[in-house]
């Protein structure tokens, strides 16, 4: 692939930078091989010209696709290069705010300088068992891949971390030890792991200090041994440290601090203890001063001292060790201050009485005088001679502080000795894991001998490194079967010759320091002279002589050579340490006694105890010890770290990295510089570069096949994956040098994975761009034909209106037209009227003129004919019939001329007539106008009236206007008062309906308010209802493991003795649960014979006092529950009634211990009576079966039981006495004498009792002769005598009790006393009032019971005035409780009495029976004892089995212990097993054997313990007996008698209820035992169900081709991958649905599964929620939808079963909420909004984490902004919520099994002979 094919236009790469390191670019334009430069554009938009090197034309470094950015494995990257990982460091570090990272096989941890909730034990728990590429990198991926690889492979493992000072070395070691202690724990008692962290504060407090760059600066190398056991758990520890900074004892620098332990003590001088160390501020010290800087932020010194003491403490080290470590080091800063002046140039002097120096000598135990001298003179021993020398006051200075240096390296070294004596065990060790907390590669502006040793030890570490690097690349190879080809490595063995091999810098500074007169100068010549010229790693400095530099794997340093000798040497002066030696401080002597002993290298003392030891054996003879002593540090320190090499070449490695981001230490903030010279140093870009070297990039096949299917066209796919890629890759790809196939995967060289997503994304986006051609030319036709079908719908509209308009205006304008043409026609008419009339006046005139011309013509004619004869002739005929014509118009005009002269006639006659009739008229007229004229005068007259009359109108018109005016003016004056009134009354309705509305508004407010703080009260009785049983299940699972436990210890208790068995008087652990062990148990392992003899002797005794053990217990439990109830009732009352309540449970507590003290005496005299009946019938073996002995078991059993149900009565008569007199303390006015009265007359009771037990007690001994007669040998009387004295302690101890009972009493009488008198007083006002008339006795008595109502009232509101009504309330209901049961034990004491007369009846007639028969044991056996006892015959089947006492083992055995759950789920009804055995319980009680029932009920409690704790992984038993359990305990409830439980039962249902025995408390014990089974059911299905979730919900591609997989490479190491079955949501949905079907099966009740699938889902939810959370490559777009396609399959699952109202759905909401907020755009504030009202399951942590973690699988999804992410949180802030990051996938809801009774009748139920159930009889 030509270079021209990446380096395109818009190719992104990499250019240096002075002050970023390296900053991105883009080309602007192609590169063409040949090219002197590139044209590039900075991010900023700056255009530069990038210049290629002449010589080596490298181009600049390409940089990753952005999807490829922030991935969790830095090997995963497409082109591995530095800028590439500084890169994505960055990016995960500051956007992401992610610490950790892979680099292949390295941990790379940047210090974040901020306290991350990332370490806690939920997080643990996530990564406990996780393959180490399975979850987000992190310090317990690691430690967990150790542990995991140490159990697997049973190889010792060692955790590596390095880095350089504030990098987070020691945090890091920290984690990972708590991380083992936390997941192994700890194989003994001792609580290893808890020491094993208390070191961590110990170490820190000596040998950590303040530095410029780091806080909490670990000065010293260590390595901690963490020893296991066989079954990997912690057994102790062993540590070795590493050249401590001793001179930072004496010396610090600027801004810099001593060993932290020094400041703690100057921090807590004002304690009283240490007063005596005469320590002060810490500035007072040279030693603590001279870094100016004696205070860190945020630390107090003082409580980090108090955590050091409780670290030592915890270790062993007592109180006297500790002050004296105290002293010794107060002593070290004392020495420090002590001034040396010159005496003269070649001596000093000490001035006499120097306070520092005194307590100096005080402090260790030495003398004054002698410390004094030898601090300023030294010895010098020759051969004959001795020499004592005068010292400078220079050297005595440097002598004073190597003294201190030494004391100090002495005291640490003893520290870590019992450190390491406190953390070994006896226990063998099986294997190890180490962590080494090593300095990093160091450089400073001045280097030392000190970072010539730290550099050293890291190229050897270096050295290891890329040897196991390079040979997990070659197993890698040769695992796929690649052809292995040596890739070039950087090796330092170089440079580690040039130090340690001979005539080496450390060889030539050991000969150095032997010669005489040897000096840094010198060495530094010898260094010139021997590696000058023959080692290419050293070299000179140009401007120094006493200097050298070396080159070493991560840069080149300076060392100067000044202090190398004296360091090396570490010389103390010997006298000096003599004078410490022959202290009297112990301390002192401990530490300097083993001056003469080896050394280790580590210059810690030998036997500090561990699996490997850096140490070297000393030889016998004195020299050797005298040379061994001798060796200098740098020999030492290269021996040590030889066997810490070996140390760890023999274990498997893994590498922490710790990068320190910034030198400020500022939170979050990365600085390149810094960053990329710890990345060169610490070896991750060797690893980087090793890794490019070969084929970085590896894809399964499947993952590259589902990646590049985009590439494949469709006849290219076959169905061989292998076959398909191979032959895809040859077309893609022409080079094959650039991948090779191996057995599993594909490798490809660097880069050619970002080659190939060029290629993918390409072919993306051409096929993006075709589709969104298509949708857009869709879009836009569709657009375009709803725009044709808008327009022509408007043109159709628009041409309908246009034609109505135009038909309306058409209409119009034809009637127009219309009009107009008739105008015109009219008019045309007209003018054509007159046009012709023209015409025709033209045309006549024409015509006459023409005629006129004619006719002359004519004329002319006529006068020529005429004077013609033949004209003449013509003439004639033609006038003849003229004159014929003529003559007929004649007749004609004759005949018309007669009529008209007839009308004319006609018409004179009527016109005279009319004549006459006018001139009548005309004469009536003229009267008329003389009438007229004459009533002229009389008009005159009437118009002067009339215009007075008009005047007088109109004044009358102006009056009426004016009163018309009034009347309008009064009008509108009550028409405005009406509208007035009208707005008022308006305005009233109004307010009236706006007050009605208020009200409503108010009433329907409280009603809503009352119904929510119902509901809130409801909901919070129920949640603390809740919380309550899982706190008392939680308390019953702990109970089951500590029983279980208990059954494990017995057990291998029972291996260790197998010739031990239980006495009968020992019960089990079970006791608290009301369960004991039975009989039959024991029978098993003893012979059948023992076993006869030992129940028919003691058997009715040990059940009898079982029986009272049992109604003791079941007393303590209802004083449990009353309490309960009390505590319910008066929750609100006040703090004097909550007094008065711990009075009460103290009484109740005491009672208790009395109770459990007498049961103890009980048991006690129990087995002394076993004991003694034991030896008896030894002494007589025909004794025991002697009806008389018999007999008085008889009388004695009864005797014990009438005592014990006297005593219940008495202990629940007193507890209701005490309620009410708690009651009547409080509210005197509600208790009325009545109840007390009531109380009072039930104190004969106890008479009663008293009675009964002295005629039992006279029975019992009026029997005594007989039996001694009956019994000649005495047996029985001794055996009667025993029982005696039984009965006088029972009756002495319920005599004890009387008087108690008496004592309260009594207070209780006072009381009564005081309300009679009350009574009395009211009685007297009732009498008065009596005396008065009828309306005032009944005012009076009114008023006297207002008067003292309101008294009441007025105290109650007082105090309380809701609290006054609620109490009334409360009492009034307490009242009646207590009514009910007293009349409850008034009818069982009634019960008891007649049972009392009638055993005491059968008891005489025994006697009577027994005196007057035979003495003859013989006989005596063959006559019916008990002839009351005969049992009736039932005539129908009463639904009832019946078995003999000898048969229970076997019906246990075989319908419990050896049932097998599948084939009675299949063949038989469900539940079958319950309702045997409740059947043979019914019998049990219709016979009123308690004994059996007692032994049923436990032996069947127990058996199901034992078959589920034999198979309780097995989910089909577990479910099996959860049914069977909960349907015994309903039919226990069914069939209890109580009306409660018997509304749905039939007729023949109610007569089958027990009759005799009243088994609430057992109904308890099986709920707990149902409680326990349940919990063990939901831990087997999540056994089960926990591998399936990941995998199916999160990894599984349930929609295939949606989630594409990223190109992360899966760089996973070999031994972390397993071979696990792929799971898929099909196997979850299959699974789940076995579970429901085998529950429905087995007849579970519905509301069971309901809640049992509830805990599934949430199971399921809360699992793949922490995956999500703590796995990067799971939180894109994609697979939201996944997730949420497969939780609508869980709700589609659910909705077919029919369980969407069980709470299922709403557990899986958080991880809906997670999905959507995959899926939700996420950029703009209205994003940031809608997200934060939507996702209101999750927390704010887990919003933020998803967000962080959100990665984009293809290049066209867009990441989530910082600026997003702080939005979020900002409107998150206010949210009160948890902090916790993950769910807790342990939490189980609690259980509830609500009473379901069974339609089945038990008469009808048939037992199938496959139950080997013969035996049973039904009766």
């Amino acid at each position: 692939m030509a270079a021209s094919e990446l380096y395109t236009k818009c190719a992104r790469v990499w250019i240096p930078d002075a002050e970023e390191v390296w900053k991105s670019a883009e080309l602007t334009k192609d590169y063409k091989n040949g090219d002197a430069s590139l044209q590039l554009m900075l991010e900023d938009g700056t255009s530069i010209e990038h210049t290629l090197d002449p010589k080596t034309k490298n181009l600049p470094y390409l940089r990753n696709p952005d999807i490829l950015v922030g991935e969790n494995d830095l090997t995963a990257l497409s082109y591995l290069h530095e800028p590439a990982v500084l890169h994505n460091l960055k990016v995960r570090f500051v956007d992401s705010k992610l610490i950790y990272t892979y680099c292949g096989i390295v941990l790379v941890a940047i210090n974040p300088y901020e306290t991350l909730p990332i370490y806690g034990t939920d997080i643990i728990n996530a990564y406990s068992g996780q393959n180490m590429g399975d979850m987000d990198p992190h310090i317990f991926a690691v430690a967990e891949e150790a542990y995991k690889q140490m159990a697997r492979d049973e190889r010792n493992q060692s955790i590596i971390v390095s880095g350089e000072s504030g990098a987070g070395k020691t945090v890091s070691a920290k984690y990972a030890m708590r991380y083992f202690a936390t997941v192994s724990g700890s194989a003994s008692e001792a609580n290893v792991e808890e020491k094993v962290l208390a070191s961590n504060p110990i170490m820190e407090a000596i040998g950590n200090a303040k530095t410029t760059r780091n806080d909490n600066s670990s000065r010293f190398g260590k390595y901690i041994e963490i020893g296991f056991d066989t079954r990997f758990r912690i057994i102790g520890a062993n540590m070795r440290t590493y050249l401590l900074e001793k001179s930072r004892v004496v010396f610090q620098a600027d801004e810099e601090r001593n060993y932290h332990i020094f400041y703690q003590l100057c921090a807590s001088s004002h304690l009283p203890e240490f007063k005596n160390l005469k320590l002060s501020n810490a500035n007072d010290f040279l030693y603590t001063r001279q870094g100016r800087s004696p205070v860190i932020g945020g630390v107090d010194d003082t409580k980090e001292l108090s955590t050091t003491r409780n670290a030592f403490t915890l270790l062993g080290i007592n109180e006297s060790y500790q002050m004296g470590l105290f002293q010794v080091l107060a002593a070290i800063l004392h020495l420090g201050n002590v001034e040396i002046k010159d005496r003269d140039s070649d001596s000093s002097v000490i001035p006499p009485n120097n306070r520092h120096l005194t307590a100096f000598c005080e402090l260790v135990g030495v003398t004054y005088q002698d410390m004094s001298q030898w601090l300023c003179h030294r010895k010098l021993k020759t051969a004959t001679e001795t020499y004592v020398k005068p010292l400078p006051r220079l050297q005595a200075t440097n002598a004073r502080d190597a003294l201190s240096k030494h004391i100090y390296a002495k005291l640490f070294n003893w520290i870590v000795e019992h450190v390491n004596k406190a953390l070994i065990t006896n226990v063998k060790q099986h294997s190890f894991i180490g962590v080494l907390d090593i300095y990093g590669f160091e450089t400073f502006e001045i280097n030392s001998f000190e970072q010539f040793c730290i550099n050293y030890a890291n190229e050897k570490l270096q050295q290891q490194f890329n040897m196991h690097v390079f040979k997990l690349e070659q197993e890698e190879y040769m695992k796929e079967q690649i052809p292995w080809t040596l890739i070039d490595f950087y090796d330092n063995q170089p440079c580690i010759n040039l130090i340690e091999a001979k005539m080496g810098i450390l060889d030539l500074l050991d000969e150095e320091c032997k010669m005489p007169k040897g000096s840094d100068d010198s060495w530094a010549q010898k260094l010139y002279n021997t590696h000058l010229k023959t080692s290419s790693l050293f070299e000179k400095p140009r401007m120094s002589n006493r200097a050298f530099i070396i080159k070493h794997f991560a840069d080149k340093v300076e060392y100067q050579c000044d202090g190398f000798l004296e360091k090396n040497k570490d010389t103390v002066n010997e006298e000096q340490i003599n004078v410490l030696k022959a202290s009297k401080f112990e301390l002192l002597m401990e530490l300097f006694h083993d001056g003469e002993k080896a050394i280790s290298p580590t210059g810690q003392v030998q036997g500090t105890g561990g699996r490997t030891r850096l140490s070297i054996k000393p030889d016998k003879s004195r020299d050797s010890k005298s040379k061994e002593h001798k060796k200098t540090v740098g020999c030492q320190f290269r021996n040590s770290l030889q066997m810490l090499m070996e140390t760890l070449n023999a274990t498997t490695p893994h590498y922490v990295r710790c990068i320190k981001p910034n030198d400020f230490k500022m939170a979050f903030t990365f600085d390149p510089k810094r960053a990329v010279q710890q990345l060169r140093a610490c070896g991750v870009l060797e690893t980087i570069r090793i890794s490019a070297a070969g084929f970085p990039s590896r894809w399964t096949y499947q993952e590259f096949f589902s990646r590049y299917r985009v590439l494949m066209k469709q006849k290219d796919v076959l169905p061989d994956k292998k076959l398909t890629c191979k032959n895809v890759l040859e077309k893609l790809v022409q080079d094959q040098d650039k991948y090779q196939f191996g057995k599993t995967k594909i490798f490809f060289r660097a880069g050619q994975v970002a080659y190939l997503e060029k290629l993918r994304a390409d072919k993306l986006r051409a096929a993006c761009i075709r589709i969104q051609k298509t949708i857009r030319c869709w879009l836009a036709r569709k657009k375009y034909l709803r725009k044709r079908s808008a327009a022509i719908t408007i043109q159709r509209f628009t041409r309908g209106y246009q034609a109505r308009w135009s038909r309306k205006l058409n209409l119009e304008q034809l009637l127009r037209e219309h009009k107009a043409v008739i105008i015109q026609r009219h008019v045309r008419g007209w003018l054509a009227r007159c046009w012709y009339k023209r015409c025709l006046v033209s045309i006549v005139v024409l015509q006459c003129c023409i005629r006129r011309m004619r006719a002359r013509r004519e004329l002319k004619k006529l006068k020529i004919e005429a004077r013609s004869v033949e004209h003449f002739k013509k003439l004639n005929k033609g006038m003849e019939n003229k004159i014929m014509q003529l003559q007929r118009r004649i007749d004609e005009q004759s005949k018309e001329n007669r009529s008209v002269n007839e009308k004319l006639v006609g018409l004179e006659n009527s016109y005279t007539a009319e004549s006459e009739r006018m001139r009548g008229e005309l004469n009536r007229l003229r009267g008329v106008e003389e009438e007229a004229k004459k009533k002229t005068n009389q008009v005159t007259s009437l118009l002067e009236e009339l215009e007075k009359l008009r005047k007088e109108l109109s004044a009358t018109q102006q009056e009426k206007k004016t009163i018309e005016d009034w009347a309008q003016t009064y009008r509108n004056e009550m028409e405005k008062m009406v509208s007035e009134l009208k707005e008022q009354n308006g305005s009233l309705k109004k307010d009236k309906d706006d007050l009605n509305r208020m009200i409503q508004e108010q009433s329907q407010q409280m009603t809503e308010k009352m119904v929510r703080s119902i509901a809130q009260e409801t909901q919070q009785l129920e949640t603390d209802l809740n919380e309550e049983r899982s706190r008392y299940q939680n308390l019953l699972t702990e109970h089951l493991r500590l029983e279980e436990k208990y059954d494990d210890l017995k057990e291998a208790m029972n291996v260790s003795k197998p010739g031990h068995r239980r006495t009968d008087s020992t019960h089990s652990s079970n006791e608290s649960e009301y369960t004991y062990n039975s009989e039959y148990a024991e029978l098993e392992e003893g012979s059948r014979a023992a076993e006869d003899v030992t129940r028919g002797m003691d058997t009715s005794l040990t059940l009898k006092l079982q029986k009272r053990l049992t109604e003791l217990e079941q007393e303590k439990q209802s004083l449990r529950n009353e309490l309960e109830n009390k505590e319910d009732q008066f929750q609100r009352d006040d703090a004097e009634f909550k007094k008065a309540r711990g009075a009460e449970l103290e009484y109740e507590s005491l009672k208790r211990q009395e109770l459990e003290s007498e049961n103890k005496k009980l048991k006690h005299n129990l087995a002394e009576m076993r004991q003694s009946l034991l030896g008896d019938a030894a002494a007589g073996a025909g004794a025991p079966g002697s009806p008389a002995y018999k007999v008085l078991l008889e009388q004695l059993n009864a005797s014990c039981e009438e005592l014990d149900v006297r005593k219940e009565e008495v202990l629940i008569l007193r507890s209701q006495l005490v309620s009410q007199k708690e009651a009547m303390h409080h509210k005197e006015t509600m208790t009325e004498p009545s109840v007390y009265a009531e109380d009072v007359s039930k104190l004969k009771d106890a008479d009663e009792l008293k009675q009964a037990c002295i005629g039992l007690k006279d029975t019992n001994r009026s029997a005594a002769p007989d039996f001694h007669k009956l019994n000649e040998d005495g047996e029985l009387w001794l055996v009667n005598q025993g029982l005696k004295e039984t009965i006088r302690l029972l009756e002495h101890q319920l005599q004890t009790q009387r008087r108690t009972y008496d004592n309260e009493v009594e207070s209780l009488r006072s009381e009564l006393q005081n309300v009679k008198e009350e009574n009395n007083r009211q009685q007297q006002l009732l009498a008065q009032n009596l005396q008065l008339p009828p309306e005032a006795r009944i005012e009076a008595s009114l008023q006297h019971e207002i008067t003292r109502l309101t008294n009441e009232n007025l105290e109650l509101l007082a105090e309380d005035p809701t609290a006054s009504r609620e109490a009334r309330v409360i009492i009034l209901r307490r009242m009646v409780d207590l009514m009910e049961q007293l009349e409850k034990q008034d009818r069982t004491i009634r019960k008891l009495k007649k049972q009392l007369k009638v055993y005491s009846k059968r008891i005489g007639e025994m006697g009577a029976g027994q005196t007057e028969g035979q003495t003859s044991p013989g006989q005596m056996v063959d006559e019916p004892i008990h002839p009351v006892n005969i049992p009736r015959r039932e005539k129908d089947f009463q639904g009832m089995l019946e078995y003999k006492k000898e048969d229970e083992l076997k019906l246990v055995k075989n319908l419990i212990l050896e049932l097998k759950p599948r084939g009675v789920a299949v063949n038989l009804i469900p539940g079958l097993p319950a309702y045997i055995l409740f059947m043979c319980l019914r019998h049990a009680d219709y016979v009123n054997d308690d004994q059996k029932v007692r032994t049923l009920l436990t032996s069947t409690i127990n058996s199901i313990k034992k078959i589920l704790k034999k198979r309780g992984d097995d989910f089909e038993t577990v479910s099996f007996w959860l049914a069977n359990t909960c349907r015994f305990l309903h039919c226990l409830k069914q069939y209890s008698g109580d009306e409660a439980f018997m509304k749905h039962n039939t007729q023949r249902q109610n007569e089958h209820c027990l009759s005799n025995f009243d088994l609430a408390e057992y109904r308890q014990v099986i709920s707990d035992l149902a409680i326990q089974i349940y919990q063990q059911l939901i831990k087997c299905m999540e056994n089960i169900l926990q591998p399936m979730i990941v995998s199916g919900m999160l990894e599984h591609e349930t929609i295939q081709g949606v989630s594409g997989v990223k190109p992360t490479g899966l760089r996973k190491r070999t031994s972390s991958i397993a071979d696990e079955g792929t799971y898929t949501l099909d196997s979850i949905l299959r699974q789940l649905s076995a579970f429901h079907s085998t529950m429905c099966q087995h007849g579970t009740d519905p509301e069971l599964i309901k809640q049992v699938v509830k805990q599934q889902f949430y199971i399921i939810g809360a699992v793949t929620l922490n995956n999500l959370l703590l796995r990067k490559d799971m939180c894109s777009w994609s697979k939201g939808m996944q997730i949420r396609y497969n939780v609508s399959q869980l709700e589609e699952w659910l909705r077919d079963k029919g369980l969407m109202t069980c709470g299922a759905k709403e557990t899986l909401e958080p991880l809906i909420q997670a999905a959507q907020l995959l899926q939700v755009k996420k950029k703009t504030d209205e994003d940031a909004e809608a997200i934060c009202s939507m996702c209101l399951a999750l927390t704010t942590a887990q919003i933020v984490k998803v967000l962080n973690l959100y990665t984009p699988v293809n290049e066209f999804e867009e990441r989530v902004s910082v600026a997003f992410i702080r939005t979020i949180q900002t409107r998150l802030r206010d949210r009160c919520e948890s902090p916790q990051l993950l769910m807790d996938t342990k939490m189980i809801y609690p259980v509830t099994f609500p009473f379901s009774p069974s339609s089945l009748a038990l008469e009808t139920i048939q037992i199938p002979g496959s139950l080997n159930l013969a035996f049973l009889t039904r009766v």
